[in-house]
């Protein structure tokens, strides 16, 4: 049926129009960093209550977006409310320790005030750090109590099962504190210098995604915790560059190819402090990544890995007796990904794993012995995580890209296996918090034009309530420049080996007849990552401005990204820097097919990885880019820590001539083309080391090139001056030599 429009309807839409054109903005780059951010209202750290009543989320403030405080929505009261407001606790600037400096820089958690926090698991009461002190939140007093105040930093804090207690790290030991009575129990007392308990090792936070060193026991009444000794581990001084002074550290790192902290997993009974020590074996050089108690606290499970990350087990530990037996053995002639999808079901009944043994990250069901039961999903596509089990309805809840490699969606499958299906709309990638028993999801979604929205939906897909619907109106920061930026067109290439690679093309809306863009490559290029996604980001502001600056951008997920499984990933082993290379190459003789694309000046840019892969690029398809700018890049390979680099390179010892063939220095002399390097100077994971030492060889040989160094500033280059000062001298080198 045809509907006719009044015309003077018509007439007050194409009114409309014309005003909506009118003020539609080209993207300033000055306000890609500016408050309010521009992507709109995102509620951080996201959680379902226990019992499901309402939904707690961190958020900043109107006048300070990195300020944060904790809110809640109400479910049955239909309600946003804020429940504890920082400033009401602390103000002015706070003071952190060192330790959890880093620790902030590793989770790449830049905020203040309440930065994280955590459910009682009766649904009473919260507990978050701030200041370095511990609060107690109870709903129904609606007042935060203060548990510690000391001059130490108390961090890494949880409450116990039951909610009696609380139990954190200070000074390197682990402590347990009372609730009702406030009486403080130290667990460990040798913590100081190179002995850490209860702390996570520098690369179990930097490298496994473990933030933590120690578990609750479901009853209360153990806990298991990692006591890790630093002594053989290289002590190197590190240097931080700020503008008005230098600081040096003493640092423990364990460049690749040297001794680790050992570790040693211990299990701490609450009712006389006794410890038990759990042997993992002679040979002390390993890893563990994973600790997860089963649903009984008699069972204790620990994931060991060899130094090669070559084999994994589940082993499984009998506190009864200090029995110990192997569930299961994962290995792998590359390298095996780690992952958190371990669920033991209740009453011994099995535990669910993901494994990638058919090539691709899928679920499994085991019973309790370790014996396979059956693959609950399968096929050529990977499992992002398991998000939920409901035992009693048989179901399993997990986010995957059954549908797209580019998009992450809700699907349940049977425990007894069977069919998929979908519970999220496509078009979009969703990111997912469940329900314990998996009744409904808070659905955190987006696509390459639609910016986060937040809502809590029914598994029919309902929507419940609006968490945060981020509405493009006339309020939003983003409105005057939504009309601006254009969707990037996706496709895929094919590599030397045959298999698909994925791109996101940024092109203006109406090409011009008859000209010719400059192109510039966006780029990460590692493992254990993906560019080429149908999400927001606010990063690709950034490329939405060099769009309009008269630039087309291009992004390709070379082989060695994530989440196209293990064939996809492989052959970057024992050789970085070659595969990838070629795979750009590809990319770019793509970009020369179109008609529209100015072959003569096509420029490459990217951080950390990306960093490296420009330099490589420069330096080995000088034919190809004729400008790169390279941030914080690795540059030496013997520079970085084991774990990472010895899961794609192997050990130093039994791969030399891969980590010479991996450095940029051999191929230096085939620069052409014009580079920029920038660096922070206090970079605590890509050390500005790598960045001086390509200085000085290049210095050595006679090449020119230009660099830009930031005083005080870390990995991440945080901070609104630094990230403007930072993409206005990337614009402005991309103008010099592009245009």
């Amino acid at each position: 049926m045809r509907i006719k429009i009044p015309r003077y309807l018509l007439v007050v839409c194409l009114l409309m129009g014309a005003s909506v054109v009118a003020e539609a903005k080209q993207l300033e780059l000055e306000r890609l960093f500016a408050d309010p951010a521009l992507s709109g209202a995102t509620p951080r750290s996201l959680t379902m209550a226990p019992d499901g009543s309402r939904v707690t989320y961190l958020k900043g403030k109107a006048t300070d977006a990195n300020r944060l405080d904790l809110w809640e929505y109400h479910i049955k009261e239909a309600k946003h409310r804020l429940l504890v407001d920082a400033d009401s606790l602390v103000t002015g600037d706070e003071v952190l320790s060192d330790e959890e400096k880093a620790r902030r820089e590793r989770m790449r958690l830049f905020a203040s005030g309440i930065i994280s926090y955590s459910w009682a698991k009766n649904s009473d009461a919260l507990l978050f750090p701030l200041n370095g002190d511990l609060y107690y939140y109870q709903l129904k007093g609606k007042k935060a109590k203060k548990l510690t105040n000391t001059a130490e930093f108390e961090t890494d804090a949880t409450i116990s099962p039951s909610g009696r207690s609380v139990a954190f790290i200070r000074k390197q030991n682990l402590f347990v504190l009372d609730i009702a009575s406030g009486k403080e129990t130290q667990l460990t007392t040798d913590g100081a210098g190179v002995i850490k308990n209860g702390m996570a090792e520098f690369v179990a936070q930097e490298e496994m995604g473990r933030m933590t060193g120690y578990w609750w026991a479901p009853d209360d009444s153990k806990i298991a915790f990692i006591r890790s000794d630093e002594s053989q581990v290289a002590e190197v001084v590190r240097n931080e560059i700020y503008a008005d002074e230098i600081k040096l550290f003493n640092q423990r790192y364990p460049y690749t190819g040297s001794a680790n902290a050992k570790v040693e997993l211990g299990v701490v009974s609450l009712a006389d402090g006794n410890v038990t020590w759990l042997p993992h074996g002679d040979n002390n050089d390993i890893y563990i990544p994973r600790v997860d108690w089963t649903k009984n606290s008699r069972y204790l499970s620990y994931q060991w890995q060899s130094r090669n990350q070559q084999q994994l087990e589940l082993r499984l530990v009998d506190l009864s007796n200090n029995q110990q037996k192997v569930l299961l053995t994962e290995t792998s002639n590359t390298w095996l990904n780690l992952h958190d999808d371990l669920h033991f079901l209740k009453n011994e009944a099995g535990f669910i794993w993901a494994s990638e043994r058919d090539g691709y990250k899928h679920l499994y069901y085991f019973d309790f012995n370790g014996k396979l039961q059956r693959q609950l999903t399968s096929g050529n596509w990977v499992v992002d995580e398991l998000d939920a089990v409901n035992e009693q309805q048989g179901m399993l809840y997990f986010t995957g890209r059954k549908d797209t490699p580019l998009e992450r969606h809700l699907y349940k499958v049977s425990l007894n296996g069977g069919d998929i299906t979908r519970l999220s709309e496509t078009g979009f990638d969703h990111a997912l918090v469940m329900a314990k028993d998996g009744s409904s999801f808070i659905d955190s979604f987006s696509n390459v034009t639609t910016p986060n929205k937040v809502a809590l939906r029914a598994l029919n897909g309902k929507v419940l309530t609006w968490l945060e619907q981020n509405t493009l109106d006339k309020n939003h920061a983003l409105t005057p420049y939504h009309s601006e930026l254009n969707a990037p067109r996706f496709g895929t290439l094919q590599a030397e080996d045959g298999q698909l690679m994925h791109y996101r093309m940024f092109e203006p809306t109406n090409i011009e007849a008859g000209k010719h863009y400059p192109v510039i490559v966006s780029v990460y290029g590692g493992p254990h990552a993906q560019r080429v996604t149908n999400s927001w980001s606010p990063r690709d502001l950034y490329l939405h401005h060099l769009v309009q600056q008269g630039y087309m951008v291009f992004q390709l997920d070379n082989r060695g990204s994530y989440n196209r499984g293990k064939a996809f990933e492989d052959p970057i082993y024992k050789k970085l820097g070659i595969v990838e290379i070629a795979d750009q190459i590809k990319g770019v003789e793509y970009l020369r097919s179109l008609p529209y694309v100015d072959a003569k000046h096509i420029g490459i840019y990217g951080h950390s990885y990306g960093g490296y892969m420009t330099i490589m690029a420069m330096f080995k398809a000088g034919d190809y880019f004729t400008a790169g700018v390279s941030g914080a890049p690795v540059t030496d390979w013997a520079l970085y820590d084991t774990h990472y680099t010895e899961r794609y390179l192997g050990h130093p010892a039994d791969n030399a001539q891969g980590y010479i063939d991996s450095a940029v220095f051999p191929y230096a002399d085939g620069l052409k083309g014009n580079l920029l390097i920038y660096h922070g100077m206090a970079d605590d994971n890509v050390l500005f080391t790598h960045s001086t030492k390509l200085y000085k060889q290049l210095q050595d040989k006679g090449l020119l090139f230009d660099m830009i160094d930031y005083p005080g500033s870390k990995h991440s280059m945080f901070g609104q001056p630094v990230q403007t000062h930072l993409h206005k001298s990337i614009t402005r080198f991309f103008d010099q030599h592009l245009k």
